[in-house]
């Protein structure tokens, strides 16, 4: 602590210093200062929380969709089932422009203009990123449900399932072993996509690292330690997923 201080005051007052010193001072005032490590510590709580409320939404959305529009794309000619067609227009509308506008701006138009009045914006961003999730994930589960062979569902009514059961029992246990690895991909987008809701108030890390930059009016660490932590948090899920996927592998081979 009387290094930080005899240091800093060196550098407040322009007198030369080594980097060692430059380096001590602006991280110790980033972490240690005022305890400001539990700040971090808190934003990572945070973030992890609005990235499990988000994926959780964005699954059910993600499979709501896929399920929907397969079911749609998969009818057989002369057999149209309207509702069908009127759900999948409407999922469709929904994968276009949530995939095709910026994440950004989803998250303006919710917290300024949809929710203006709520003040729980870590509750807006979570939402707005399970939205934003689910037409993405729409599409992977789509795309693998798809890639099941047709003689599978064809299997499944012939034993007197119906369609519902065909699709829980038979094939999408069969499509998510093919779609696990993009899936974990956008869990990683997800996770990482939180820093985003900062732009409207949602606490979380990136949030964390600003209020200590506007207290201490040093950026550099702030940002290369929530830099760090992101990183960290990346790496830890990724190998999680590496092994949920080994597994699943492994069952396969019994």
């Amino acid at each position: 602590m009387e290094l930080y201080t005899t240091w800093k005051a060196l550098i407040t007052a322009g007198d030369p210093v080594t980097a060692w010193q430059k380096f001590y001072v602006y991280f110790y005032q980033a972490f240690v200062e005022a305890d400001r490590w539990k700040q971090y510590i808190e934003g990572v709580g945070r973030t992890l929380y609005v990235t499990a409320l988000a994926l959780i939404l964005g699954v059910i959305l993600g499979v709501l969709v896929a399920v929907v529009r397969t079911a749609h794309d998969q009818q057989r000619p002369g057999h149209r089932n309207p509702i069908l067609g009127v759900l999948n227009l409407i999922f469709k509308v929904y994968v276009t422009v949530i995939r095709g506008t910026p994440m950004m701006v989803q998250l303006l138009i919710m917290g300024f203009v949809i929710f203006s009045s709520s003040k729980n914006f870590a509750l807006v961003g979570a939402l707005t990123l399970g939205i934003n999730s689910g037409a993405y994930q729409a599409e992977i589960i789509r795309g693998g449900l798809m890639a099941v062979d047709a003689g599978q569902n064809e299997a499944g009514r012939s034993l007197g399932l119906t369609y519902v059961d065909t699709m829980r029992f038979i094939i999408i246990p069969q499509a998510v072993k093919a779609i696990l690895p993009a899936l974990g991909n956008e869990f990683i987008v997800l996770l990482k996509d939180t820093s985003l809701i900062s732009v409207i108030g949602g606490k979380e890390l990136l949030y964390a690292a600003r209020a200590v930059v506007s207290r201490t009016y040093e950026a550099m660490f702030p940002f290369l330690g929530t830099a760090v932590i992101y990183l960290v948090l990346v790496m830890l899920f990724t190998w999680l997923l590496g092994i949920f996927e080994r597994r699943m592998r492994a069952s396969d081979l019994r």
